[in-house]
């Protein structure tokens, strides 16, 4: 029997508060933390990490999470699923997405474990490094996972950086199950090249032979299938999935598909921060995708999403996300 797909994207991924400050690279050095990228941390380095930084902003966070806001902020049907605790960043987290309108019903872990934050420094180059504790974050099941919201969802989106925990692993693979059960697309975010790089031959194989759209960069695409070449991997690409979105940053994006690999321009904006640029065109892309925009409209948005996010600080758009589009891309969802 089929179900009515009242969501239109479902994303899967951490639950996760984002604390963001300025930074120089004698920050990034002292605390051991590679520029431009994203490392785990336990409890106690998190919480040395966050007494050093000055001036700190929070705000609702986490990759895919951001997507789905911004989805959410485009007039579509959006849900979450991640894990969070019932702590206060928990509850934050819970409050903003809950005020979003978009469905996030998980269930809380209870077993005092704290809720998860990314602590993101930024540094003048407008450059974004992270030091992420997982948290109760890490700790999504296979009971987390609701089928009745995948048969309800017109696409699954699937955070990589959830790659990390076996059981979320195990978790994914359900979902996708679920999905090709429901006729629901998959889209999947490859997240971080290091992140590739712990978990590529699993990585390989579950964008094999369950993914239907992959988001990545350059330097994510080249790790995940060893190369140096971004055209041979294009060509890797094609042979894995129907839709391959590769985003170059001032150079705007490729989408690449079986037959044919499309351009997008990047919009003209003033960068202050790279956090969520990825995020975000994933979910004006997405956006497009779920209400039947064609590939090169949907792309187009999402590079339109992109330039609002990086236009200031934060993984949240400061201006109205459907009138920004309207007014830079003349694009109406």
């Amino acid at each position: 029997m089929s179900v009515e797909k009242k969501i239109d994207v479902l994303g899967i991924g951490n639950a996760i508060i984002d604390v963001i400050a300025n930074a120089d690279d004698a920050f990034l050095s002292n605390h051991n933390l590679n520029k431009g990228s994203m490392t785990l941390v336990d409890e106690t380095v998190s919480k040395n990490i966050y007494a050093s930084m000055e001036n700190k902003v929070q705000m609702s966070g986490g990759s895919a999470a951001n997507t789905i806001f911004g989805i959410s902020q485009l007039g579509c049907k959006s849900a979450f699923i991640g894990k969070r605790s019932n702590d206060e960043l928990g509850n934050i987290f819970h409050a903003d997405l809950a005020n979003s309108d978009i469905d996030f019903t998980t269930r809380p872990l209870d077993t005092g474990e704290p809720s998860a934050r990314c602590l993101i420094l930024v540094t003048s180059d407008a450059e974004r490094t992270m030091a992420t504790f997982l948290g109760s974050s890490s700790k999504l099941t296979l009971e987390d996972i609701n089928e009745e919201q995948i048969a309800s969802s017109k696409i699954v989106y699937l955070e990589g950086y959830l790659f990390d925990p076996e059981e979320a692993q195990e978790a994914f693979q359900k979902a996708a199950e679920y999905a090709r059960m429901h006729n629901a697309k998959v889209a999947f975010t490859l997240s971080d090249a290091f992140c590739v790089e712990r978990h590529r031959e699993k990585m390989k194989d579950f964008v094999k032979n369950n993914v239907d759209i992959l988001f990545s960069n350059e330097g994510e695409i080249k790790s995940l299938y060893e190369t140096d070449i971004l055209e041979d991997a294009y060509k890797l690409l094609k042979e894995d999935v129907a839709i391959g979105v590769v985003t170059q940053g001032d150079k705007g994006a490729a989408i690449i598909e079986q037959k044919a690999i499309h351009k997008i321009e990047a919009f003209s904006t003033k960068v202050i921060d790279t956090t969520g640029a990825g995020d975000f065109f994933a979910a004006g892309f997405l956006a497009g995708l779920s209400k039947n925009l064609d590939i090169m409209k949907a792309g187009v948005m999402g590079a339109a999403c992109s330039a609002e996010i990086i236009s200031h600080y934060g993984g949240r758009p400061e201006n109205n996300l459907k009138q920004y589009i309207k007014n830079k891309a003349g694009l109406i969802l």
